[in-house]
């Protein structure tokens, strides 16, 4: 198990050592989330209803510009995952090396979501820091029970969607390209989880349909939850947890049906 661990640990240094190595881009990708929402969130918001009176199903402009901070927290923890190198891994032959080394595949991209996740952790960190002190006192930090609790829903949402990533990589046994995959994932959930506008927005019959999907809680409940809002945790945990399994049971046979056709090719 020591031998085990040593692997995972040595893997996520080698990741934090490949997102430190430049400097100027790190901290660029640390103030980018900042800056992404005071020009560009904050002003269109203020521009749709930065008079005060405003009021769209009982979000003023305050209450709509803390939803979208909080979007935004969700946003950059769960969408880390990439599984474009996958894809190139195997059209390239690269995997043969993972079959080779007692680290698999899932292994090597799941340390390395942990070392990214734990970088995430600390942008996500300075965007609040930094919104807390520009806007004091209107933006509220939430409880810590309630921060805590957002934050696993969050976390337990970009585990499902490192393994939703990680299939569309396995695709590549199939097709050359997955980046339209990817792409028409990334739209869909940007959609149907609430990154655009809150679901209380949608018709009621959607708003029903979708809580059985695992997208309101990769976005728009995490939100809720930061917000106070009241939210049951239990059957959002659940339902989540559910299409996380799915999404690992799913990943095992794609992977063991994408080995029966993997030949090495592009070695």
């Amino acid at each position: 198990m020591k031998v085990y661990l040593a692997k995972w640990a040595a893997t996520i240094q080698v990741t934090w050592s490949n997102l430190l190595v430049y400097r100027m881009n790190f901290l660029l990708q640390t103030l980018a989330p900042l800056f992404v929402f005071l020009v560009v969130k904050l002003s269109l918001w203020y521009k749709i209803m930065g008079d005060g009176s405003t009021v769209i199903m009982g979000y003023g402009f305050h209450q709509m510009v803390s939803y979208h901070l909080w979007i935004l927290i969700t946003s950059i923890l769960v969408f880390n995952s990439n599984g474009t190198r996958i894809s190139e891994d195997i059209r390239m032959g690269r995997i043969t090396s993972y079959l080779i080394y007692p680290f698999q595949l899932w292994e090597f991209h799941a340390a390395s979501f942990l070392a990214r996740t734990v970088v995430q952790l600390l942008i996500a960190a300075v965007t609040l820091f930094g919104v807390f002190l520009i806007f004091q006192p209107w933006f509220v930090l939430p409880e810590l029970q309630t921060l805590v609790s957002g934050l696993l829903l969050v976390l337990l949402a970009a585990v499902f969607w490192f393994w939703t990533h990680f299939i569309i990589g396995l695709v590549g046994f199939w097709l050359e390209e997955t980046w339209t995959l990817m792409v028409m994932l990334q739209i869909t959930a940007y959609f149907l989880s609430g990154s655009m506008i809150p679901l209380t927005l949608y018709p009621p019959w959607m708003q029903q349909v979708l809580s059985y999907s695992p997208f309101p809680y990769i976005a728009y409940l995490p939100a809720q939850v930061f917000l106070g809002a009241p939210v049951d945790l239990g059957f959002s945990f659940m339902v989540l947890s559910s299409w996380t399994l799915l999404m690992i049971l799913l990943a095992i046979v794609v992977w063991k049906r994408g080995m029966r056709l993997y030949t090495a090719a592009g070695m």
